[in-house]
């Protein structure tokens, strides 16, 4: 029977009594899956019940084959080394005493002669030149993924199950996955919010809470499909409002006439010429056909409606945000940063920026890149003066924000609407609502508290409350923004970002994302 993942009639719930799905089937056949959705809607749920360490509340999840899966924390356990992670500690021991002479007839029957080989070819793979006793500790956070991946690999498993693998990782760790997905032939359910590593894939599947749906090809595939589906709603609604506008318009002409008959039967009462009681016939008559004329009329408007209303919410799921922001009135000579001989970092002995020096001059977009470890967020603090600089000069010299990772200039105890009334103190109430509207906080959605925000949205309120104000920065600096967030806030932050006409330091390994907020420059650290 070939390789396959098949799911049933599964639901489940939070502890909390949140359902995230019912009634789901779906099945993965031995192919690569990117498994995509908003954060919230139970991706890493879902892999976790495929993978075992969940139980389905209500159905059943049938593998045909074996699995493996890439843990998602780099951080080493006391004692690990490449062959813990290969799991061939014991096998390893097993063919030195075969070597030895001192093996017993059980042990060279069970011996794995091409082991040592098979291990080097492996790690060669994923470019690691390393003895299999070499400890965890002493190597890289990428050398540590691209042993993990070569562990997986070498397992040979029919599927394997990726979360969010490339979170965290720098360049050559993202590039480390997506290049092994890139050759994987077996099959693969990959969450993640990743482009690059999803134009990998072979089909997407797309998590709502209304179910699943799978879409043949990989990411852009899907983003061409969804484009067609924004074009069938977009139609949907134009034919729904030239729906409503003809029954408001028969609805209005009923009413009319129904007024004309009315005033044409006052006039004849008024002359007299017919019996009284038949003209009362006569009314109630025509009030009973008009009374029904207008309940149809106003059942057929309801409807009308109804269909106006669910082709505009489809449109605002689909649609991609696009925001008009002022103008923050960078010169393009004007000096933004200055950075001289700049040494500093938190180990004083060992500081991780040394005789740095920089200057950003104009509306330039500069992306800082290097590995993990080489400084690029230490640089963001040492030039917001979050940490002293040991030695040299730093400025910033106009007004400027930090988003960073918890987007920590946002009060969690304070609603959106509040948080940018404080940020923005010369803003009225109307254009405080207008401007998070443009960002998709309209009306009750203004008024949310920030600690009851997704990541995603945060971000969106963030740029919001810093991008929308009376006077935007001319400088914002961004350190991982788009860590942990689902493509669709990552797409709306891009929007937000290519709508600012000021100077932007960005730290990001996400490439699509840098080259979608037209990143003009990288500075390489480390």
């Amino acid at each position: 029977m070939p390789a396959q993942i098949t799911v049933s009639n599964l639901s489940w719930s939070t502890p909390d009594g949140q359902n995230l799905f019912s009634d789901l089937s779906l099945s993965f056949p031995r192919a690569r899956a990117g498994l995509v959705g908003r954060n919230g809607v139970g991706k890493s749920t879902l892999l976790a019940i495929i993978a075992g360490r969940l139980a389905p509340h209500v159905g059943t999840v049938t593998i045909e084959g074996t699995i493996g899966t890439l843990r998602q924390t780099l951080q080493p356990e006391p004692g690990e080394t490449i062959a813990s992670v290969f799991g061939i500690t014991e096998a390893l021991a097993l063919l030195a005493r075969a070597e030895a002479g001192t093996a017993n007839a059980e042990d060279l029957a069970n011996t794995d002669w091409t082991l040592e080989a098979r291990l080097a070819a492996a790690l060669a793979q994923f470019g690691i030149e390393a003895a299999p006793e070499t400890s965890l500790e002493i190597l890289s956070g990428g050398q540590r993924t691209r042993a993990m991946l070569a562990a997986l690999v070498f397992a040979r498993p029919d599927f394997i199950l990726l979360d969010e693998p490339t979170n965290n990782l720098d360049r050559a760790g993202r590039l480390a996955i997506i290049d092994m997905l890139a050759a994987w032939r077996g099959g693969a359910v990959v969450v993640s919010h990743d482009r690059e590593l999803l134009e990998t894939m072979d089909t997407i599947v797309e998590l709502t809470t209304l179910g699943a749906t799978t879409y043949g090809g990989n990411w852009s595939h899907y983003r061409e499909r969804k484009a067609l589906e924004l074009a069938a709603a977009r139609h949907d609604l134009e034919t729904a409002r030239q729906s409503l506008a003809r029954i408001e318009s028969k609805t209005q002409i009923v009413k009319e006439r129904k007024a004309r008959k009315d005033s044409t039967g006052k006039k004849g009462k008024a002359k007299g010429g017919v019996p009284r009681i038949l003209l009362n016939a006569m009314q109630g008559r025509a009030e009973n056909t008009s009374g029904e004329n207008a309940r149809i009329a106003n059942r057929q408007r309801q409807q009308a409606m109804g269909e106006v209303h669910s082709a505009q919410e489809k449109i605002e799921r689909l649609e991609p945000l696009s925001v008009t922001l002022p103008s923050c009135g960078l010169p393009s000579t004007k000096r933004v940063v200055t950075i001289e001989n700049l040494t500093g970092g938190h180990d004083l002995d060992n500081p991780a920026i040394r005789d740095l020096s920089l200057e950003i001059i104009g509306p330039q977009r500069i992306a800082l890149a290097g590995p993990n470890g080489s400084g690029k967020t230490t640089l963001l603090k040492l030039l917001t003066g979050i940490l002293p600089a040991n030695q040299g000069k730093v400025e910033i010299l106009v007004p400027h924000a930090l988003l960073d990772q918890q987007v920590s200039l946002l009060d969690p105890a304070l609603t959106i609407r509040d948080n940018f009334l404080r940020l923005n103190p010369g803003a009225t109430e109307n254009m405080c609502r207008a401007a998070l509207a443009r960002f998709k906080f309209r009306a009750d959605a203004a008024l949310r508290k920030v600690g009851s925000l997704s990541g995603g949205q945060i971000l969106r309120a963030g740029l919001a409350c810093v991008l929308s104000g009376g006077e935007p920065p001319q400088l914002l600096i961004l350190d991982e923004p788009t860590n942990h967030l689902d493509i669709e806030a990552i797409e709306s932050a891009e929007a937000g970002l290519r709508a600012y006409d000021g100077a932007l330091l960005v730290v990001s390994h996400d490439q699509p994302f840098l080259e979608a907020i037209g990143i003009t420059r990288k500075i390489q650290l480390g």
